[in-house]
């Protein structure tokens, strides 16, 4: 049999599966936009541009008294605090679920991996803002549902991401050492870890920048910080102390951005 007349392998099945991946994620876009009856021309009409536009003047100029700059402040650094206690807090206990939900082998170990995995999907899967309501039950009002509801959501999700981490290490390093006899917590202190440590410090960098922002949000259910604040003027009407305080989250946000950036540039270095 010559060479061209030998059949040709049949096409992976994930590039066949591609294109109606693809058709069926366009079908669920257009019913969507069907579904939803969106009306644009009310959202774009001259009417409706133009009480956008009166309302978004009320903002302007932005109130610079001194009592409420030092109010607004106060309030800015308790929602650092509070996003960076929560994160990191969320790095710590995330890496002690992670170990036990990358492990893999016998029964005992599968029974500790599927729990792990459990609690590490309840904590994602609940949002940050619900997680506020529900502490504020128990812990008031203030800072401190706040900054559980951050450390309870994203060690479910840095959890998660380290986990996988965990799986992916290259084995090879961990050999050697259990060769000459090191024990489990020297293999993952002095092999598996230092290999998932850049990727460890980039998700929980990521994830300061991310609760920046849920901080800010969670002051509306009266969890403290710049959203709380901004909650209270918004209620009132207090349009140029509500412009205030938004600047100052743009400028947090920013502030934490360039930090996280130039971490990872100097420790990636």
């Amino acid at each position: 049999m010559s060479r061209e007349s030998l059949p040709l392998p049949p096409r992976p099945l994930r590039s066949r599966a591609l294109p109606v991946l693809g058709l069926a994620l366009l079908a669920l876009v257009g019913a969507s936009f069907w579904s939803l009856s969106l009306r644009w021309s009310d959202f774009l009409g001259p009417q409706a541009l133009g009480q956008m536009g009166h309302f978004l003047a009320s903002f302007f100029p932005p109130e610079t008294g001194a009592a409420f700059l030092r109010k607004t402040g106060w309030a800015t650094l308790e929602t650092l605090a509070m996003s960076l206690l929560g994160t990191g807090l969320a790095a710590l206990f995330g890496l002690l679920l992670a170990v036990p939900a990358s492990l893999a082998g016998g029964v005992s170990a599968a029974l500790v991996h599927g729990a792990a995995r459990a609690v590490l999907n309840l904590l994602r899967a609940v949002p940050e803002l619900v997680w506020a309501a529900l502490l504020l039950v128990s812990a008031g009002l203030g800072p401190l549902p706040g900054t559980l509801a951050l450390a309870l959501h994203t060690t479910g999700v840095l959890g998660r991401l380290l986990a996988e981490a965990l799986e992916n290490v290259p084995p090879e390093p961990a050999q050697v050492l259990r060769s000459r006899g090191a024990g489990v917590v020297q293999v993952f202190l002095f092999a598996t870890l230092p290999q998932v440590s850049a990727q460890w410090l980039a998700y929980s960098l990521y994830r300061w920048e991310n609760n920046i922002r849920a901080a800010a949000v969670l002051g509306v259910v009266g969890a403290g910080g710049l959203g709380q604040i901004l909650s209270f003027h918004l209620s009132l009407f207090q349009m140029r102390e509500a412009c205030t305080v938004l600047l100052a989250m743009i400028g947090l946000v920013a502030l934490v951005d360039a930090l996280s950036a130039w971490v990872r540039r100097n420790h990636f270095a």
